[in-house]
């Protein structure tokens, strides 16, 4: 059975997009951190980060850069947080999300109902900073 990341990359369920190339697709969190919070997602069905061959690791890390150089840019945020967490869906994520303390990491404090439109203007400035970087 497809995990839900791969039903979203394949348009069977819907998900906000930033990013997509043959290997590896960034879509917007339903739950963020912070506005802007981002998943970067292989396509293919792989559970656990430290399975990844490592030039398919560095190419994971490569999208994840991108996108977090566009979160800073985005939502002028001081830094760009990285983690890979794992344990919600058993498809490998980095979660990319702008950082400006130590508190604004954690999944405690996740908006669990964020307005579409605040996804939809997250989503449009992620864009716009990829297309300008």
């Amino acid at each position: 059975m497809a995990t839900i990341f791969s039903r979203i990359i394949n348009r069977e369920l819907p998900g906000r997009f930033v990013y997509e190339d043959d290997e590896f697709v960034a879509f917007l969190t339903i739950e963020p951190m912070s506005p802007g919070h981002t998943l970067v997602v292989p396509r293919a069905e792989i559970d656990q980060w430290q399975d990844l061959p490592p030039d398919v690791h560095g190419r994971l890390m490569a999208v994840a850069q991108k996108i977090g150089r566009a979160v800073v840019t985005a939502f002028d945020a001081p830094r760009a947080g990285l983690l890979v967490a794992g344990l919600e869906v058993p498809h490998l994520h980095v979660h990319v999300f702008p950082l400006r303390e130590l508190t604004d990491i954690g999944f405690a404090g996740v908006d669990r109902n964020p307005s579409p439109e605040s996804l939809d203007e997250a989503q449009a400035k992620i864009i716009a900073a990829l297309a300008d970087g």
